[in-house]
């Protein structure tokens, strides 16, 4: 049979007054009243809050702010996905659904019948951008997501997602 080290640690015994946890809740109102006091003054050095006037004022997105999402478009005006299936098996929100379907063009092999994204599962992390061979969807719009009222306002399919996208200047299969 094994035996198991366990080191045993001596809690030091709690007080009366501290069992009753009124020492920590003056801490917590003291400090909660000073941060109160220190915001009220607009002028004081340390104020740690801002208001923005919002319709006034936009919001300035960081530099790296990814935005919506974006199909790209070939030269001939169709959608660059070949529906390989990259973006929705990397995606963790399994937010993007797509359904393959045979293309008529003999040179392309499959596209996506079915492309839709659910806004409101995403998670804006851009793998589904990083994971694309193809340069198909982007996430470089900028363009924060709107808020919806109903929840088949936030399925975003393939036509919605084209319109927002451009042509690609990446080179169709590959060429350097």
């Amino acid at each position: 049979m094994a035996t198991v080290n366990v080191k045993v640690i001596d809690r030091q015994p709690q007080s009366l007054w501290e069992k009753t946890y009124i020492p920590e809740i003056i801490r917590g109102l003291a400090v909660t009243t000073g941060h109160f006091f220190r915001n009220l003054n607009p002028n004081h050095e340390k104020r740690t809050i801002f208001t923005r006037n919002y319709p006034e004022e936009p919001t300035i997105y960081p530099e790296r702010y990814r935005g919506l999402h974006r199909l790209m478009l070939r030269d001939d005006g169709q959608v660059r996905c070949v529906a390989c299936m990259c973006c929705s098996t990397i995606c963790p929100a399994d937010c993007i659904h797509i359904e393959a379907g045979e293309h008529d063009d003999p040179t392309i092999e499959k596209y996506p019948a079915v492309f839709v994204i659910d806004e409101l599962r995403c998670i804006v992390c851009g793998l589904c951008v990083e994971a694309c061979p193809c340069d198909a969807i982007r996430m470089d719009s900028g363009t924060h997501i709107p808020p919806y009222g109903a929840r088949e306002d936030a399925f975003y399919n393939r036509d919605l997602l084209m319109s927002r996208g451009g042509l690609s200047m990446a080179a169709q299969g590959g060429k350097r």
